[in-house]
């Protein structure tokens, strides 16, 4: 289950960080809250699973999936650049993150 809310607090993180743009820097209200709202959110399910994670592998995983997830809908939402080698350090990400969860011991 821990790594279930891990995963939950990733898709929170990913849809926070992406309402950070709309909210125009804390300057729009509805959209300004509904971010705080995912991020009260994301740290809720991680607290979840860092009760039986290690900190250190946790909290690796969420902000790489953070971070894969804004850089992807970045690209796809805010035309952002998708260069070979932006592209290619998503992969090294992923793959991190994939590593972490071969070699945790939950």
């Amino acid at each position: 289950m821990n790594w279930f809310y891990l995963a939950i607090a990733g898709v929170f993180e990913i849809a926070w960080a992406i309402g950070l743009k709309y909210t125009e820097g804390w300057t729009r209200l509805w959209p300004s809250v509904i971010t705080a709202l995912l991020m009260v959110a994301s740290f809720y399910f991680l607290s979840l699973a860092v009760r039986s994670l290690p900190i250190g592998t946790a909290y690796a995983v969420w902000t790489g999936i953070g971070t894969v997830g804004a850089a992807i809908l970045g690209m796809i939402i805010f035309d952002e650049p998708r260069d070979v080698v932006r592209v290619a350090c998503i992969f090294m990400i992923i793959a991190g993150i994939a590593g972490l969860k071969i070699v945790s011991p939950n």
